[in-house]
């Protein structure tokens, strides 16, 4: 059975990545038209994501890379930005 949720009950939800990463608080939702493109992701203190953007705010993270949501957001750990491979291609 398909349980719909609310926008407004998604908002300072906490998302993890499937392999159980604190990623960070949902802060909004991207609509386009009558869809949901995206979601914007808050970096916080203890978030995954501060530890690798250092003074970002957050990312937006794609719907296709939303695997569920119920109490918490589950993403792909695709979303995670990998910036180890970036630096590893400079060298």
């Amino acid at each position: 059975m398909l349980k719909t949720k609310r926008l407004s009950e998604t908002y300072d939800m906490r998302v993890f990545t499937d392999d159980g990463t604190y990623f960070g608080d949902v802060e909004e939702s991207v609509i386009s038209g009558n869809k949901v493109f995206g979601w914007r992701i808050r970096a916080t203190k203890t978030s995954y994501l501060t530890k690798v953007l250092g003074g970002a705010k957050g990312v937006i993270v794609p719907h296709h890379l939303v695997r569920a949501i119920g109490d918490i957001f589950i993403i792909n750990k695709a979303a995670i930005p990998s910036y180890e491979e970036e630096e590893k291609e400079e060298e």
